[in-house]
């Protein structure tokens, strides 16, 4: 069992002192949101000296975590929970108010969604504000709030200190420190992320806040801290970089359809093009998915719009991958229609339910959208194949990890995701295991060769010419 925070009033520490308390053990940690991002973060701060109690809502993944076994693939991440737990310095529960009590720092890293309407976008923070209630309920003097969800530029300042102090009674900066550091990771190499491959973002709600996060972190952090000017600004920052990257896929994806017209390859010209220095052509294909860039220029487009400006370059680009499920779906039409297939009759094989390559993670997966664009246009016998996701209920069809059954007598192939697996593949292997006398493959991530294209093959990638045998 995790010993119970020692009373400790971070605020009037040193930051020489603040670190050597966090490597010597005598500063417990409690993470609200123990999944992809909550889960590694643990294991840093375990590594880094602290003692960590887990919380989550999920009572299965509490039990799981409890006996040192981790809901989660990630590389070292489970070695670690279990090496832990073992040692008793990690402990997971579903009691966020004694979690709150027994520990010296708070962060959190419940996710923050939004829903799109027709005139408006609302955020949902529901899970920041139950957070934050808990918390307050056992915040004490001297005792630190970290936020690390994605949130709209703001949050921290005029949602998250209200919460805390109109709660607890207690007061920022005087009674306890509050700050916003953002998650900057990415699935499959999470804790590497955090350790070794980025500086942290961090800022508080006030000097004393500041330094207690930038000390802290900078123990963890092996590339160091950057100090940002304000909670409003890093939480600024965090989006710019997935707004950034979702703007320079869509002028990928969009250069990609206007090579494909002229029946040119975009990958040739993309990697000439990236030879001069100032240019960096994002890679196009099937859509961009995940819990991150689909939503981040939203956040930003609804704070913008308070202000009274349209971020009209971000919100087009958005517009543009949230496009490229129905570009694709077309082009499986225009397959079938070279096949002299009807959609009614055709049997329509989609490889990949990830949002990425060689991650089990199917949240905003662009398959969703292609699923439905597909069945829209009467295409109704679609089988999914992912050999990492075994479950799905966001699909509208069926799932299988199963790869020479899903190709098995399928008209098209449609690879959606990156997979190594299928990197693996042929177009020769495809056409064997379909068992049919003509298919057609569309190449959604441009991973196939296609310079040996076998007999009675169609093939078409994102920004590539028709080929056809």
């Amino acid at each position: 069992m995790v010993r119970v925070a020692s009373e400790i009033n971070l605020l009037k520490l040193g930051e020489e002192e603040l670190k050597r308390r966090l490597k010597n053990g005598e500063i417990v940690v409690s993470i609200y949101g123990l999944g992809r991002v909550g889960i590694p973060l643990a294991c840093a701060w375990l590594r880094a000296g602290a003692r960590v109690i887990g919380v989550d809502i999920n009572e299965d993944k509490v039990k799981m975590l409890n006996r040192g076994e981790c809901p989660i693939d990630e590389p070292r991440v489970p070695e670690v929970i279990k090496e832990y737990v073992s040692k008793g310095l990690f402990i997971a529960t579903t009691d966020g108010v004694s979690a709150s009590r027994n520990s010296n720092i708070k962060i959190i890293t419940v996710s923050t969604t939004l829903k799109r309407g027709l005139e408006a976008i609302e955020f949902n923070l529901t899970p920041l504000r139950k957070a934050l209630n808990t918390i307050s309920s056992g915040l004490k003097i001297g005792d630190m709030v970290i936020i690390e969800a994605s949130v709209p530029p703001g949050t921290t300042e005029k949602v998250a200190r209200p919460i805390l102090e109109g709660s607890s009674g207690l007061i920022v900066e005087r009674d306890f420190g509050l700050a916003y550091s953002p998650e900057r990771i990415a699935e499959g190499r999470a804790l590497y992320d955090i350790e070794e491959a980025y500086p942290k973002i961090v800022s508080g709600i006030g000097p004393k806040s500041t330094k207690v996060v930038k000390a802290l972190y900078s123990v963890i952090s092996k590339k160091g801290v950057i100090v940002m000017s304000s909670t409003t600004a890093a939480e600024f920052e965090k989006l710019a970089e997935g707004v950034y990257r979702d703007v320079n896929i869509a002028l990928a994806n969009e250069l990609a359809k206007l090579a494909h017209a002229l029946a040119l390859d975009f990958t040739e010209i993309r990697k000439a093009a990236n030879s001069q220095p100032y240019c960096n052509l994002h890679l196009p294909g099937a859509g961009v998915g995940g819990a991150c860039l689909p939503i981040y220029p939203y956040f930003m487009e609804r704070v913008a719009k308070e202000q009274g400006i349209h971020l009209e370059l971000t919100m087009t680009a958005r517009r543009i991958n949230e496009e490229m499920p129905k570009y694709v779906s077309n082009l499986v039409m225009t397959a079938l229609e070279r096949l002299g297939t009807r959609p009614s009759d055709a049997k329509v094989a989609i490889l990949g339910d990830s949002f990425r390559g060689n991650i089990a993670d199917s949240r905003l997966s662009p398959t969703h959208d292609l699923v439905n664009e597909l069945k829209a246009k009467g295409i109704n016998k679609i089988v999914v194949h992912d050999p990492l996701i075994r479950e799905d209920r966001e699909l509208k069809a069926p799932l299988s990890n199963n790869l020479s059954e899903v190709i098995r007598g399928s008209d098209v192939i449609v690879i959606s995701t990156d997979h190594d697996l299928y990197k693996r593949l042929t177009l020769r292997k495809i056409k064997e295991i379909s068992g049919k006398r003509k298919i057609a493959v569309i190449d959604g991530r441009n991973i196939l060769r296609y310079d040996d294209i076998p007999i009675n093959v169609i093939y078409v990638g994102i920004g590539r010419p028709w080929v056809i045998s």
